[in-house]
This record gives C-alpha cells, structure tokens and sequence, in this order.
C-alpha cells in the first residue's frame, strides 16, 4: 500500500511563501501522477497542481506563484508557493494516483492572513 505523509504548513501573510512537502513510502512508480489539491472552507476540493509522464498542470488561479517539483529517488514531491493570497487559505492534500485507486494523505494547513 502507499502512504503520504504532508508538511511544511503554517501561517503566513498575504505576498508570503511557503514550501510544502509530500514524502511518500510504498510502491511508487515515477511515470504514475502525483499532485497537490486543496480544500478551502466551505468549498470543494479543487486541482492545485499534478505532475506526472505528461508533464506538469496547474491551476489557473496558481499559475506563475506555484511550482511543483519531484524527487523520484525519495519519493518526494514539492509545492512552492509565492505570492501568496487569503484566498489560498486551505488545507493541502497530496495525491498519488495509481490506475483506479487515488491515495491521499491526511493534509497540511495553510493560513495566509496578517
């Protein structure tokens, strides 16, 4: 089985940056898609950013503040946030996705407010 393990939420202020990760254990395969989503209050979950065979997708909301980078050999994937806004208040999630299963981890807390 696959478990995603997320960090590096917290506070920050609006133009503020952050760098969250995921370290995944199990069995990973690099051609398989992984990816960040978020949850805001009172809001479905919503696509931050995925990277996978294809290439990498973001969000058009995040697109020139938001990056995503992965370390197969650690099995590590990364989102850096800049330029952040109050309306990226939302708690974080990781994603694998492996043919018909998704797997998620249990979420990271990001604030951003003065």
């Amino acid at each position: 089985q696959v478990q995603l393990v997320e960090s590096g939420g917290g506070l920050v202020q609006p133009g503020g940056s952050l760098r969250l990760s995921c370290v995944a254990s199990g069995r990973i395969y690099s051609f398989n898609p992984m990816g960040w989503y978020r949850q805001a209050p009172g809001k479905e979950r919503e696509l931050v950013a995925v990277t996978g065979s294809g290439g990498t997708t973001y969000a058009d909301s995040v697109k020139g503040r938001f990056a995503v980078s992965r370390d197969n050999a650690q099995n590590t994937v990364y989102l850096q946030m800049n330029m952040l806004k109050p309306e990226d208040t939302a708690v974080y999630y990781c994603n694998y996705r492996h043919v018909v299963t998704d797997y998620w981890g249990k979420g990271t807390l990001v604030t951003v407010s003065a």
